[in-house]
């Protein structure tokens, strides 16, 4: 019996990016002590208060079917969010919650590429972006970025692959590289989707963790809101991650036609979930401040040990709960330098290459472990890679 080759040729012709990470997992799980420093998992977990109102809405009887749409004062307070946030009149009928942001990324893209079309990312991108296309019917097309540019995307280089593309998938603040995208940058990105006629899918999930300048959403440019469909989670900006609540934010024709989608494939969000998503989202940002303050302070905790050598360069981390790490003076691709570093100091992070050969040479480091382990960490991989520089 033969599988579709919608499935089997997900990863294209390469591997999906993990092993490193599946290595370090199966180490760990074998009792050796690995510090894991590669997912995008708070090492604080969700709030009890977020968790006692989603026990409190499945224990009230919110257990059944949900609208698949969403329910609709999550919808609302989703709506009335991105329009502060934004200045962009939202509402209800412009959202649909998904379940987790990676369902939205596919159904966006589900929605306007037709089987065979091009669709444009940017290199380095988060693992899941190439199969998420191709699982969508679409033909993935690279833009590759540059580290001497700290890996903000140039209009150019998008406008040289755009022809015949039907769309393109941004994320700011990024994954892997912790780069915000500038106005400029958005602005050429806008530009180069109005000239193409190009759909823009932002994948706005780290909205939330922002350290140098300030977030700003492509729907909010200039004849822009027709245009793009916006990703968001509850995942990093609340701890949410096992609870696998997000949305897309579109024109409201875009919407309806999603809702068709979602009745065929996940039928909605449990409503606990939401009820419990709700009552986060109406913290405040208070709330969310507190969440990332310790990718904040761990950012800044990074920058003076790497300072105090000269192997290691970091990527200005601008946003995200991620570093990326220049290891090139090592002489070690990225991909041989984490497995090293696992191997020699028990200490797991992610090749740059498990996000595209834009980023080779370099890893990947999450901030995700307690203050003080993460220091030691840091300073241990730097001490590998003056060791393998020497």
């Amino acid at each position: 019996m033969k599988l579709s080759q919608r499935i089997t040729k997900l990863n294209g012709e390469g591997d999906d990016g993990w092993s490193v990470f599946y290595r370090a997992r199966a180490l760990k799980a074998a009792g050796a002590p690995i510090v894991e420093l590669t997912i995008g998992e708070h090492d604080i977990r969700t709030h009890g208060d977020i968790l006692a109102a989603m026990n409190a809405s499945a224990i009230g009887g919110h257990t059944g079917y949900a609208m698949v749409p969403g329910v609709k004062s999550l919808r609302e307070t989703v709506a009335n969010r991105i329009q502060e946030r934004t200045g962009v009149p939202t509402g209800p009928e412009n959202v649909m919650i998904t379940p987790g942001g990676q369902s939205a990324l596919f159904s966006s893209h589900y929605a306007v590429c037709n089987p065979g079309d091009a669709a444009l990312y940017l290199d380095p991108y988060y693992a899941t972006y190439p199969g998420t296309l191709r699982a969508a019917g679409a033909i993935p097309r690279v833009v590759h970025t540059r580290a001497e540019d700290a890996f903000q995307p140039r209009g150019e280089d998008i406008a040289a692959q755009a022809q015949g593309a039907v769309s393109l998938l941004i994320n700011s603040p990024n994954n892997p590289t912790g780069t915000v995208y500038s106005r400029a940058t958005l602005g050429g990105i806008a530009d180069v989707c109005k000239a193409h006629d190009l759909w823009l899918i932002s994948d706005e999930v780290y909205d939330t963790q922002v350290w140098d300048g300030s977030h700003i959403s492509p729907r909010s440019l200039p004849d822009m809101a027709e245009r793009t469909l916006v990703v968001g989670s509850m995942s990093k900006s609340h701890a949410m991650t096992g609870s696998r609540c997000g949305w897309i934010v579109g024109p409201e024709e875009v919407i309806d036609r999603l809702i068709d989608l979602a009745t065929n494939t996940t039928y909605g969000v449990p409503g606990f979930i939401q009820d419990a998503a709700n009552f986060a989202l109406h913290q405040g940002p208070a709330f969310e401040d507190a969440v990332a303050e310790p990718f904040r302070r761990r950012r800044a905790l990074a920058a003076e040990i790497i300072a105090a050598q000269n192997t290691v360069t970091l990527i200005p981390a601008q946003g995200a709960m991620y570093l990326m790490l220049d290891v090139r003076a090592t002489g070690l691709s990225g991909e041989a330098f984490a497995n090293g570093l696992l191997d020699e100091c028990q200490i797991a992070v992610m090749p740059g290459e498990s996000f595209g050969t834009s980023a080779a040479g370099h890893i990947r480091v999450a901030m995700t472990i307690e203050d003080g382990a993460f220091a030691k960490a840091l300073k241990d991989l730097c001490g590998f890679a003056e060791k393998h520089a020497g």
